[in-house]
């Protein structure tokens, strides 16, 4: 097993949340000297530096100048997303019946959600923390197997196995605890005088001094909080020859982790005139039409401040302009691979298969942003460097996902969609090649290497 297996691994276990990924990728960053910027202060940016900006503490963008660089260059942008489909704690989640202590769930994303019954589910997420007349945020991480969906017995819905129904608002409620032992040992139930007392009165008094518990504060001084539910069994090999990595959150962690690997190891010896960028995004499970989602202004502001802070009385004025035209995005996204027991679901002729490499995706309904000379410049720079490409095209019988890449794409920046194959797609378990982990961070590597001069060759307009 690679390194870089490892240390995916590591990193999908650290981040049960998009928040948590973020934290990670700024742990990735800091130790590999970028500096963080502030959206709220003026950037001074120096050639040969590397920094990044946080918004939301959900979207990451990282992002290194060339010692070349001069304003008017353009931008490689390795684009992906730090959410997936999970259980999401309601503002008011406490829920008590028949003897029992739920709490009270959204869904969010497009889940395989019958996956996520009798599991073991950890919690992890933020809150909002009153510190005397201050306010502060705090990651919260129970990384135990806290509460769990369970199924109904066959021998009381005798059709479970041919007829897989449930309603997500009544059956996929979480139980967190019995009432009477939750009375005893806790002092306390959903709707409690204790509970009262708290500024989160709708939950769980016993849930909310857990939660104060992992950050080290007292309950009343939780304000607010964004939590999700997270499989609380570890990532893991798998196979006769441990070949698969089993693990949670593959889409779209896989590709975060990539971009950003890439990006730290090719920083040391980059010495062209395009900047390099990872653009890690929130909420593209749910059409990242938000304030942190690909579809805000935040890729655009980032590359727009970047070309202004650098220019000079000699630049033109549609400088920025001219740099959007100059540069290339990498939508990263994950890419279904043939599955053996539905093979027919595949168009035959383009049928990806784990370990066979990072997966082109193509679409006449511009559903992916691939045209004819995006994915060629991809696959030139992966055949120089001996990387194995597949191509994708979804059957015309079949409906076709999207990615960040075509909202991206209608900035005017170039743009093609890729990502590593894998079966288990939205499951709570996923499942992938070990091999196309570093199929994947050498692809991007050659990406941020490679790319500008592989560009000037090409006299295309695109």
């Amino acid at each position: 097993m690679s390194s870089n297996v490892r240390s995916f691994l590591k990193f999908v276990d650290a981040a049960p949340s998009p928040f948590h990924a973020v934290e990670n990728g700024i742990r990735m960053l800091t130790a590999a000297g970028f500096s963080q910027v502030s959206e709220r202060e003026a950037w001074k940016l120096q050639r040969g530096g590397k920094y990044f900006v946080v918004r939301n503490h959900s979207t990451l963008i990282a992002f290194v100048l060339g010692p070349q660089y001069s304003s008017g260059a353009g931008f490689n942008v390795i684009a992906a997303h730090t959410d997936s489909p999970c259980l999401k704690l309601k503002p008011n989640s406490a829920a008590s019946k028949l003897g029992w202590e739920q709490v009270g769930v959204q869904c969010y994303g497009g889940g395989i959600w019958h996956t996520w019954f009798d599991r073991d589910l950890r919690l992890a997420g933020r809150a909002v923390i009153q510190n005397g007349d201050k306010f502060e945020e705090r990651l919260v991480h129970i990384n135990r197997p806290l509460v769990r969906v369970p199924t109904i017995a066959i021998h009381l819905n005798r059709e479970v196995n041919t007829k897989l129904e449930f309603n997500k608002e009544t059956h996929l409620l979480p139980v967190l605890a019995t009432s009477i032992k939750d009375q005893l040992l806790a002092g306390s139930g959903g709707g409690d005088g204790e509970a009262a007392k708290y500024p989160q009165a709708g939950n769980h008094s016993t849930l909310m001094k857990i939660m104060a518990e992992d950050m080290g504060c007292a309950p009343e001084q939780i304000r607010d909080f964004e939590m999700c539910l997270a499989d609380f069994q570890p990532s893991a090999l798998g196979g006769a020859h441990e070949e698969f990595i089993f693990a949670p959150r593959l889409d779209n962690l896989l590709s975060s982790y990539a971009a950003l690997e890439a990006l730290v190891s090719t920083t040391p010896a980059y010495d062209e005139s395009n900047v390099l960028v990872a653009a890690l995004f929130d909420n593209e499970e749910v059409g990242s039409q938000s304030a942190n989602g690909a579809a805000s202004n935040v890729l655009e502001h980032v590359m727009k401040r970047i070309t202004e802070s650098t220019s000079d009385d000699s630049s033109p004025q549609d400088v920025f302009e001219i740099a959007i035209r100059k540069s290339f995005l990498i939508s990263a996204d994950m890419a279904h691979a043939r599955h053996p027991n539905y093979g027919e679901k595949h168009q035959g002729e383009h049928a990806p298969m784990l370990h066979n490499g990072p997966v082109i995706k193509n679409n006449a309904n511009q559903r992916y942003a691939t045209t004819a000379v995006t994915g060629f410049l991809v696959r030139e720079l992966a055949q120089r460097n001996g990387i194995p490409i597949q191509e994708f095209v979804v059957r015309n019988d079949s409906a076709c996902g999207s990615t960040v890449g075509p909202m991206l794409s209608a900035r005017g920046l170039r743009t093609m969609d890729i990502g590593a194959p894998q079966l288990s797609m939205h499951s709570i378990r996923e499942m992938m090649g070990t091999d196309d982990v570093d199929h994947s961070i050498n692809l991007f590597k050659a990406f941020y290497g490679q790319f500008t001069a592989l560009d000037a060759s090409v006299n295309i307009d695109c």
